[in-house]
């Protein structure tokens, strides 16, 4: 199972590498960017963090005192990161509304956005169906990696992206607000801290790869599509709250 999540999460990164060192214009005409490393440094970080507290006995040990430091202090759990995790890509929206534009207009921000949702959704999902990984409170065996996290912290980077020439400030708020999705994961007994690096690192990278890849998308799929019509909406399934997105183009 282990290999298989290895196998997962390298072709994840070797799809990021190759979003980065070829534009849509290099298709065509066979022309190389340059290839800057440091954008995948502090993601693929986070992700080897969590792919060796599989199997690190020590890092298993930072696991197991983080939980029972955390319990320690726990007097009730707090559902609060089953909606924060949307909170940074929905002020995003929020924002525009306002009048504080961004870096793209709606239709290329959302096309970023869902592009960066299937490839964060399909790789946690993936992982988690070939994983074996107990949850702290025992209740699944797909504790690996943290999908709330994903969620968030892929938020956080698209926030950032977004509003980082206009101020920094939104992409740090956005950060703090995921990294506290990460923290209540863990408060809440569902995720071992390593469960939560894994899902920072690939949120962030999912929604690198979006912004990476949102050249050949747009020239591919959208290229005559003048308007871009969307809604976002909550859902509830009895047990979990989330949010659906609908689009029209």
């Amino acid at each position: 199972m282990k290999k298989t999540i290895l196998v997962i999460l390298f072709n994840f990164i070797i799809l990021s590498i190759y979003g980065q060192y070829k534009t849509p214009d290099s298709l065509s005409i066979n022309k190389n960017i340059k290839f800057k490393y440091q954008a995948l440094v502090i993601p693929t970080t986070l992700i080897a963090y969590g792919v060796i507290g599989l199997e690190s006995h020590t890092l298993k040990d930072i696991n197991t005192d983080t939980k029972e430091e955390i319990n320690e202090h726990i007097d009730n759990k707090f559902t609060i990161d089953d909606f924060s995790q949307y909170s940074a890509f929905l002020s995003v929206y929020a924002l525009n509304t306002v009048g504080i534009k961004g870096k793209n207009n709606f239709k290329d921000r959302t096309i970023v956005l869902a592009s960066a949702y299937l490839i964060m959704g399909t790789t946690v999902n993936l992982i988690k169906m070939t994983g074996n990984e107990l949850r702290p409170d025992g209740t699944s065996n797909n504790s690996f990696p943290s999908g709330h996290t994903a969620t968030a912290f892929m938020g956080a980077e698209f926030l950032y992206q977004e509003y980082k020439d206009v101020s920094i400030w939104y992409g740090i708020s956005g950060y703090l607000v995921a990294a506290g999705t990460g923290f209540f994961r863990m408060y809440n007994d569902r995720h071992w801290f390593s469960d939560v690096a894994a899902g920072a690192g690939i949120g962030i990278l999912s929604t690198k790869m979006a912004y990476w890849f949102h050249p050949l998308i747009k020239r591919t799929i959208f290229k005559n599509k003048e308007s871009l019509n969307g809604i976002i909406m909550p859902v509830y399934n009895g047990k979990q709250y989330g949010l659906g997105m609908s689009m029209s183009f």
